[in-house]
């Protein structure tokens, strides 16, 4: 440890960010400048996004869906995603022009193939969240230390163990002037509200999962083009539909929506077999094609919408929402939402400087340097846990590279 911490003594540093979320359709990974003497004190200097190859993301969603996997077939998706990321941390770094002898650590989410927070573990059942992406694949590939594993600690502590992006959103958004929502619409929606002048510590400091982002889009757009379509690209189908809004009244009425926060959810609970209900409802109301896909995109729009509303407006001003994610890039979902929150200026990242699709990536990269520096990376306010905590577990390569 004492050698990393060295690597750090200086005021900058570069860091390379990894993540893989609930659309399950890549790695994302950035290349990330640290300077504290900088506002804001962490740079994104290169991003990419990695497609999976069909067959591999084909077994990753059959596992992160509940189907049941043999060990033999589990660890080895362990260590084949571990390669993935090794060669994007490769790639990306490459991309900005950087040797990986220059690379201090590299921050990596892995993927979650299983996340029960506390708040959902019925009787019998005990808490738990795994990710996978082997870090030593990743160190042996790179040669860079690899920091990994940020959730299990916040859930030992008694937490949701998500969202853990807050501390991005904090550094990248936080406003003297402006209340705001930094909503990221990845598979999963997710909130923090930053109160003007907001710091770590502040008690209206709050975030959590809002519920479906693109999950179910995606998911929709593969059925209804047999495949051909991995999303609704531009919102090109949702815009030709019309919602239905006795289908979106019901599915407002899932109990997700109202439980107050903290509060995580996933696949586990709006993934495919939510989506096989929604069908099946949609065509006891004649409502299917673009219709459907219309109500769908409809669902996160309102069910964000409703959100703010409920847990984040009692708490102070909101001026701004700022979109990011996937989501973000589907101009039907950005006007739907717009509409669904007229006093509140909805805006995207990119028009405030900052990627909007690097964003996720760069805040296991930041995670990653809090752990290096001793500081705590959850922030129980918006967990449920316990206490402030480290996140993270240090895996050291067998030799720098050189």
């Amino acid at each position: 440890m004492s050698a990393i911490r060295l690597r750090l003594d200086g005021r900058s540093h570069l860091a390379v960010g990894l993540m893989s979320g609930t659309s399950h359709d890549g790695v994302s990974a950035a290349l990330v400048r640290f300077d504290e003497r900088a506002q804001p004190p962490a740079t994104v200097l290169a991003f990419r996004a990695f497609r999976y190859p069909k067959a591999f993301r084909e077994r990753l969603l059959e596992v992160s869906s509940g189907h049941a996997a043999d060990a033999g077939a589990l660890s080895t998706l362990n260590f084949e995603l571990g390669r993935i990321f090794g060669r994007a941390a490769v790639a990306v770094a490459r991309l900005g022009r950087v040797s990986l002898s220059r690379v201090a650590f590299i921050g990596s989410h892995g993927h979650t193939i299983f996340h029960l927070p506390p708040r959902r573990a019925q009787r019998g059942q005990t808490a738990s969240t795994m990710q996978i992406g082997e870090a030593t694949v990743i160190a042996a590939m790179t040669g860079v230390p690899v920091v990994a594993d940020f959730r299990p600690m916040d859930m030992a502590l008694g937490g949701e163990a998500a969202p853990l992006a807050p501390l991005a959103h904090l550094w990248l958004f936080g406003d003297r002037k402006f209340g705001r929502v930094v909503q990221n619409i990845g598979g999963i929606g997710n909130a923090t509200y930053l109160a003007p002048g907001a710091r770590l510590d502040a008690p209206s400091l709050i975030a959590f999962d809002t519920g479906p982002g693109v999950m179910l889009i995606d998911a929709l757009a593969a059925k209804l083009t047999d495949g051909r379509a991995k999303m609704d690209r531009g919102g090109a189908m949702a815009a030709r539909g019309a919602v239905s809004q006795e289908l979106l009244n019901e599915l407002m009425r899932n109990p997700y929506f109202r439980r107050r926060p903290p509060k995580s959810t996933g696949r586990e609970e709006f993934g495919a077999h939510y989506l096989a209900e929604i069908e099946r409802r949609a065509v006891q109301l004649g409502v299917g094609g673009d219709d459907l896909m219309a109500t769908m995109t409809a669902l996160t729009a309102r069910s964000i919408a409703d959100a703010t509303r409920r847990f984040i407006a009692p708490l102070g001003r909101v001026d701004q929402l700022i979109a990011t994610g996937g989501g973000a890039r589907n101009p039907a979902l950005i006007r739907m939402l717009a509409r669904e929150t007229r006093e509140i200026r909805v805006l995207t990242a990119d028009a405030l400087g900052v990627d909007g699709d690097a964003l996720e990536a760069l805040a296991f990269a930041i995670l990653g340097y809090r752990m290096l520096r001793g500081k705590q990376g959850n922030i129980p306010a918006v967990t449920g846990a316990r206490m402030p905590a480290i996140l993270g577990k240090l895996t050291l390569p067998p030799r720098p590279r050189r």
